[in-house]
């Protein structure tokens, strides 16, 4: 079981939002890179960056930090990157400064032929955030439920060729009530690609669920407020994870 360090970028600054909306940020550091920095030296495998300004804009506004980071892994673990991702030269530019994997997700839901684009010319590198509601997928920031199933679309997407599908349970995600362990691992049993879970995690009980249904199609999970806020301790956390279930 992969377990992700999430950074959200916001103003340059690192931030957590509660429930997606962007007037309830809780600042966190002032210095990404140091962020990022931190996660590693506990042993992170992978990080996940969103850029917060870049999802509501519609196109890159925190590359500066973004590239602060890559500077500062320099290239020793994965980094997948979301959050304003709407055309293949956006994506070239990020995978050029370092970034390993794009995460597309309104754009994937608004304009599929962008999507199947971009698995065509970027292979292997295209993941697909899907944000849903009981079981509809949300756009825009999550301001928009739409009446698109979560399945159908990632079964369609599965096609494409993506990597993987990151899934998040939008009424649970900043809340630290846990995982809905239910939806996702629905989501991961009618796939053949891996399902990494997003939202509600908020203590090692979570882990220790999510390692049970890991079996199932559920390959990591992006943690964001828990760490943060010292809920759960990462090095502790993948350690149990890597006892339980092997390392991710």
């Amino acid at each position: 079981m992969l377990l992700i360090p999430a950074i959200d970028l916001k103003d340059g600054r690192c931030v957590r939002l509660r429930q997606g909306d962007m007037n309830d940020a809780t600042v966190f550091s002032e210095d990404p890179a140091a962020v990022a920095a931190h996660w590693l030296s506990l042993g992170a495998r992978r990080l996940h960056l969103v850029d917060l300004n870049g999802a509501v804009a519609g196109r890159p506004k925190n590359e500066s930090a973004i590239k602060s980071i890559v500077a500062a892994l320099g290239g020793r673990i994965p980094i997948q990157l979301g959050g304003g991702i709407r055309d293949l030269d956006t994506i070239e530019r990020y995978l050029d400064d370092g970034i390993d994997y794009v995460i597309i997700g309104t754009a994937a839901v608004k304009n599929p032929g962008f999507l199947h684009d971009a698995c065509g010319a970027f292979p292997g590198q295209v993941i697909v955030g899907l944000d849903a509601k009981d079981g509809k997928v949300a756009t825009d920031g999550w301001s928009k439920l739409t009446g698109h199933d979560v399945l159908d679309l990632a079964k369609k997407f599965e096609g494409y060729g993506v990597e993987a599908i990151v899934y998040t349970d939008i009424g649970r995600d900043g809340m630290l009530t846990g995982v809905n362990i239910e939806a996702t691992v629905r989501l991961a049993r009618a796939l053949r690609i891996p399902v990494i879970a997003s939202g509600g995690v908020g203590s090692i009980d979570d882990i220790v669920r999510l390692c049970e249904v890991e079996s199932e199609g559920v390959s990591g999970t992006i943690l964001g407020r828990a760490l943060y806020e010292g809920k759960l301790d990462f090095a502790q956390a993948q350690a149990r994870a890597d006892d339980l279930n092997g390392p991710g």
